[in-house]
């Protein structure tokens, strides 16, 4: 048995311009084999761009892709979408409305009972002679998704496929999508600004900001451990307070904090809601008193507005129903991650 290293997907300092726009600079990223990565920002990053360049659909101005270990752009190369070896899902599906679903998934397949085996995979191997517009928006999500693989790409390519549905279906069918492409044993690259999309879909997942990846992980890790206040504020809710660093801790109004070596000085501390505790008596002496200024009900749990001695604010979410009210003087202490960054400009 032979091993093949290659990604699926391998991009290298690719840059794209449309006149003085600049909207992709440097950026690198690979996709391994069988595995779905996220590219996530928001609208006007320049993931979609990224995106068609791989697909084929634009050239890229500088540096190199290639797919499957085949380099498809780069300096004297150039192999057209149709060769890449490339599966699209667009946002709206994309079908053609004059053919049943049956003839839009054999549209491009090889191989004739490759129709059934993927309509079978999406579950809908009951809508085959259904035409587009009898079919529900998820449907025709999935109905795309089946054409795509029908191909037997080498890679598939989602661009914002959940976007246009209401946010009941959209989660339903994200999760149906994600075990399609893994039973299917797919190499796929999502593209999205949902940030809840891309945590819970991908194994890694590429961050992207005004052209640049700003940076790559495993969804725990850039969501603990961001790279920028930035990447920490887009990721989600997130408190920053002021803090001192030495000898691999940091210190801060919360305490003292072991966030590993390398940082010294004036730091800033990113708090998440859910590693703040709040409670009536001091769990420690690392504990500080805090006043509770507002919150808010969400049904499974609730976020706590806080008011610090210092006069900053910080945010507790906790389960279940509201415990806290407005006026409450309590104890606050950190139970769980917290990371540190080195200010911007420094």
């Amino acid at each position: 048995m032979t091993f093949d290293p290659a990604p699926a997907i391998s991009v290298a300092a690719a840059d794209k311009a449309f006149g003085s726009m600049v909207a992709v600079h440097g950026a690198s990223l690979e996709v391994p084999k069988g595995e779905l990565v996220a590219l996530l920002g928001p609208s006007g990053s320049g993931k979609t761009t990224l995106l068609r360049m791989i697909a084929g659909f634009e050239r890229p101005d500088a540096g190199t892709i290639a797919i499957g270990g085949r380099r498809v752009a780069g300096p004297g190369v150039w192999v057209e979408p149709e060769s890449r070896r490339v599966g699209m899902v667009f946002q709206a599906g994309a079908l053609f409305p004059h053919l049943d679903v049956a003839a839009n998934v054999g549209f491009g397949a090889p191989r004739r009972e490759r129709v059934g085996e993927c309509l079978g995979l999406v579950g809908l191997a009951d809508r085959a002679h259904s035409y587009p517009h009898e079919l529900s928006g998820g449907e025709r999500q999935r109905v795309a998704l089946a054409r795509a693989l029908a191909a037997e790409p080498d890679v598939v390519l989602l661009d914002e496929p959940f976007a246009a549905l209401d946010a009941s279906l959209r989660e339903e069918l994200r999760t149906e999508v994600a075990e399609v492409l893994r039973r299917a044993g797919a190499s796929a690259l999502l593209v999205t600004h949902d940030q809840a999309e891309a945590l819970s879909l991908a194994r890694t997942v590429a961050v992207m900001r005004d052209g640049r990846i700003e940076q790559v992980g495993s969804p725990q890790e850039i969501y603990e451990r961001p790279r920028s206040r930035w990447v920490a504020e887009f990721l989600g809710e997130a408190d920053v307070l002021p803090g001192t660093a030495a000898g691999g801790m940091v210190e801060c109004e919360l305490g003292c904090f072991g966030v590993g070596d390398g940082l010294a000085g004036t730091v800033e501390i990113v708090v998440r809601p859910e590693a703040v505790a709040i409670g009536g008596g001091s769990p420690s002496a690392g504990a500080a008193r805090a006043t509770v200024v507002d919150g808010a009900f969400f049904g499974h749990d609730h976020l706590v507005h806080l008011q610090l001695a210092s006069g900053r604010r910080l945010r507790s979410r906790r389960l279940g129903a509201p415990a806290w009210h407005p006026g409450d003087e309590v104890d606050v202490w950190i139970d769980g991650p917290v990371s540190a960054l080195t200010p911007a400009g420094d």
